[in-house]
């Protein structure tokens, strides 16, 4: 297998969390007046695909730093959860996502410590869609940290994000990311996931190395 970047590209436009603010970038320096190009970038550290430190919820929770690149290296089991393309059934927008449909610890190898669920919102990045994506609920994340797992998804949260759709039976605030981050699992949001990925497989999401509750990373997939 040869490595398949999974990273969506950081640039002005792109989408982000509600309220947050944009991706800008601005010339510092420039071939013409300076003889070189700088450019200036400025984003949050939840900015396209990009990893949760408990600190990003939990009161006392560690930050990237309290971590070795070992850490960020993960033993990947694919779960697709976006159906058949040619399947009539598939997950709808805002649904939420049960342990029923996650695998238990005899299908996992030993080894694995990280889910990487494929709901299809992917398909909608760019799309004001893509902001009512599948959630896991608080007994799925609960279950995959359980597992001693971290999660990545194909979709911008693992809890509902607000939108003027959100329905009355979701839940409040951010139940999943308390579950996985509060016991210690990492969460991976916004990763680019083709077809053509293998049900197990190396993910490789190194962060920028700063001391925070989260930042961008190079997610790459590869063999074992």
């Amino acid at each position: 297998m040869d490595p398949v970047d999974l990273t969506r590209r950081i640039e002005p436009g792109m989408p982000v969390y509600p309220g947050d603010p944009g991706v800008t970038a601005e010339a510092s320096a420039t071939m013409d007046d300076d003889g070189y190009r700088v450019t200036h970038l400025s984003f949050t550290t939840h900015v396209g695909t990009h990893i949760d430190a408990p600190a990003h919820m939990e009161p006392d929770g560690a930050t990237l730093d309290a971590f070795g690149v070992g850490d960020f290296r993960f033993a990947a089991r694919l779960v697709d959860l976006a159906g058949d393309a040619d399947a009539d059934r598939g997950l709808d927008a805002r649904e939420p996502v049960t342990p029923a449909v996650l695998p238990d610890g005899d299908a996992l190898d030993a080894d694995t410590d990280m889910l990487v669920l494929r709901t299809g919102w992917g398909d909608h990045w760019g799309e004001e869609r893509y902001f009512d994506h599948p959630y896991l609920t608080a007994a799925a994340a609960r279950h995959v940290a359980d597992l001693g797992c971290a999660v990545g998804l194909d979709t911008i949260n693992p809890d509902p994000t607000p939108t003027d759709r959100a329905g009355d039976d979701e839940p409040e605030g951010v139940p999943a990311h308390h579950e996985l981050l509060g016991a210690g699992r990492f969460v991976v949001e916004n990763l680019r996931l083709p077809g053509t990925l293998p049900e197990r497989f190396v993910l490789r999401s190194f962060p920028l190395r700063v001391d925070a509750d989260g930042a961008p990373v190079r997610a790459v997939a590869a063999d074992r």
